[in-house]
């Protein structure tokens, strides 16, 4: 899983190949102990220190987990739910119930595919409307039999395709953020990888919403910043400074409730540690809203929302 290097990563990348060369060779154990102490000292240089460029990259790195890599690691079982009940079954949407350490849970989240084949099947995980409006489905399934509801975010965007706006894509998102505002059950967001616009926003109303350390959540991608202010993409890097788009930046607006730390160089490098990690976050915080009476967790979700960001009547 940890073969594919980011090129702020290279002198990581240098060391670990020379301990695979060293590995199993007599007389190189005292070598062998200092370069991994080495790479140990690198890493942590490395990763207190990234740019929210660089933070970017680690979300979008091509071997991050997905929904259902968690899936398969946090859940002791699982059905999948398949379909809106008005068009089709968008598979960019992941939809399911399940059971963790004995507690029923429902489960949404994005899936952007691992190969070719299933990244096309899955449309790089930017759902259609059909997508929000199986969400929708799922999250009123969970209301009616009073189970707590857990997303994963984790998408470029809705689909911006003329289907998707033929098929009513800005109505499906609109009417998901007005239906999670006031659905009689806890709801737990995690922002795995990139949080995309209303894409993200259309599985991201919630009690808790929280985002793991390298992902990122934004109203625009860095590029498409880039191309509306300086007309050019490869500024990129200058748009993602501008947006404040890190764990670190939305836990200082307020906007998400806290931030969830990652294995030593990314989720991607101990898959099964961040599922346990997510795990656990999970099991704490249905406990903690399972508490609170159904109407106060209403009211406070809705004044969550509204606190967000100021205004000014003229």
């Amino acid at each position: 899983m940890s073969n594919l290097w980011l090129d702020f990563e290279k002198p990581i990348n240098e060391l670990e190949n020379k301990i695979n060369e060293l590995i199993g060779i007599i007389g190189k154990e005292e070598e062998l102990k200092k370069l991994r102490k080495e790479v140990d000292s690198v890493k942590k240089k490395v990763f207190s220190n990234l740019s929210r460029w660089q933070i970017v990259q680690l979300a979008r790195h091509p071997k991050r987990p997905y929904t259902l890599d968690y899936v398969k690691r946090i859940f002791d079982d699982f059905m999948e739910l398949h379909g809106d009940r008005t068009f089709r079954d968008d598979p960019a949407i992941v939809a399911g119930i399940g059971a963790i350490e004995g507690k029923t849970v429902i489960l949404v989240g994005h899936e952007k595919g691992r190969d070719t084949k299933e990244k096309i099947k899955r449309n790089f995980g930017m759902p259609y409307p059909e997508g929000y409006r199986k969400a929708l489905r799922i999250f009123k399934l969970a209301e009616k039999f009073n189970i707590p509801i857990i997303t994963m975010i984790d998408t470029p965007g809705a689909y911006p395709g003329i289907e998707a706006e033929e098929r009513g894509q800005s109505e499906a998102i609109a009417r998901n953020l007005k239906e999670m505002a006031t659905i009689k059950v806890p709801i737990i967001v995690f922002v795995t990888g990139e949080g995309g616009s209303g894409g993200a926003l259309a599985i991201g109303v919630g009690d808790r919403i929280y985002m793991l350390e390298y992902s990122t959540y934004s109203v625009i991608s860095p590029e498409g910043c880039a191309s509306i202010l300086w007309r050019d993409s490869k500024m990129a890097p200058k748009a993602a400074e501008s947006l404040k788009i890190t764990a670190k930046d939305l836990l200082s607006f307020g906007i998400i409730d806290d931030i969830v730390p990652e294995p030593l160089g990314g989720a991607h490098r101990d898959v099964s540690k961040m599922a346990e990690t997510i795990k656990s976050k999970i099991l704490k915080t249905i406990d903690e809203l399972q508490s609170i009476p159904v109407s106060e967790l209403i009211n406070q979700r809705i004044d969550k929302f509204r606190k967000i960001g100021k205004y000014k009547e003229k």
